[in-house]
């Protein structure tokens, strides 16, 4: 693979709070760069723009005002992405957290984000959604983190779940049941790669 002259592939992998995003980005970069790849990886909110810091510091305070913040600063994060990363010259652009993150919208304006997006923005074949129910989620973000954010609590993450399930469903999304072991889930999203690994 390495060497070879090939189209940049997106992968995206998106899902709910303590669904294993990072995790399963971070051992999806692994396994691309063993195999020669080259890889590019972002997560949403960024850490490292004005853009990705504010979405952050507003999912940690209460109320609409921040609900729209949050998801406002979030967008402009993942287009700030797009524009700078998805031209780099690798093999693999790996975004963490992308379209999904319309399902934070309160409704019906999450679903017309979404399709406003999902038609401007690049999308691929490879854009995992790990599917973790919202009690194995809470149950997750109780045991692994000392802050929550705003919509880390059980009745948002059924909420949020219903709407981001819903979007999967009508888009090109591979949709991966994430409640089960790490290994598991990762061999499913290497299982569903192309045959050219």
């Amino acid at each position: 693979m390495a060497g070879a002259s090939r189209e940049l592939v997106l992968i995206v992998i998106d899902g709910l709070d303590a669904s294993g995003k990072s995790t399963q980005a971070l051992g999806l970069c692994d396994f691309l760069k063993e195999h020669g790849a080259t890889v590019c990886l972002r997560f949403h909110p960024s850490d490292d723009n004005f853009l990705g810091v504010n979405a952050r510091r507003f999912l940690y305070l209460e109320g609409k005002k921040a609900h729209l913040a949050a998801a406002l600063f979030y967008m402009l994060d993942v287009i700030r992405s797009i524009l700078l990363y998805s031209w780099r010259r690798c093999d693999y652009t790996v975004f963490v957290r992308y379209l999904m993150g319309t399902a934070y919208l309160p409704s019906p304006l999450h679903r017309i984000a979404y399709h406003f997006f999902a038609s401007t923005v690049p999308t691929s074949n490879l854009m995992f959604f790990l599917d973790v129910s919202p009690e194995e989620a809470n149950r997750r973000i109780q045991h692994e983190r000392r802050r929550r954010e705003m919509f880390e609590s059980l009745e948002e993450l059924k909420r949020i779940r219903r709407k981001a399930f819903c979007l999967a469903l009508i888009g090109k999304w591979k949709i991966i049941d994430a409640d089960g072991p790490v290994e598991t889930v990762g061999e499913e999203i290497r299982r569903l790669l192309p045959a050219s690994l």
